[in-house]
């Protein structure tokens, strides 16, 4: 129950808020830009489902890659981490002896 008035005290909230910001001028020239822009894209991919096919694989290809470089940069760094590691912890362990 706690969850569900939450849940819309949220969405009212929105919704009020955005009527309210559209009382502003700029506000609804921008919004209006918006959202002729979000239909005209809309339009252009059910116009041409293959390019936005093309283009969403185009997007998680860039992003395989980006993220693949990435973690072997992690990867990397962590090994001279632990290789640092070891060279402090060989010294201490024969400072000791």
């Amino acid at each position: 129950m706690g969850k569900r008035k939450l849940i819309t005290g949220i969405v009212v909230g929105a919704v009020v808020g955005g009527i309210t910001a559209l009382f502003d001028g700029d506000t609804r020239s921008y919004t209006k830009q918006r959202i002729s822009r979000c239909k005209d894209m809309s339009s252009h991919v059910v116009r041409n489902p293959a390019d936005a096919v093309n283009n969403v694989k185009q997007s998680v290809d860039k992003f395989y890659e980006t993220f693949s470089y990435q973690a072997e940069n992690a990867v990397n760094a962590l090994e001279q981490v632990e290789q640092t590691l070891g060279t402090v912890s060989d010294k201490l362990s024969s400072k000791r002896k």
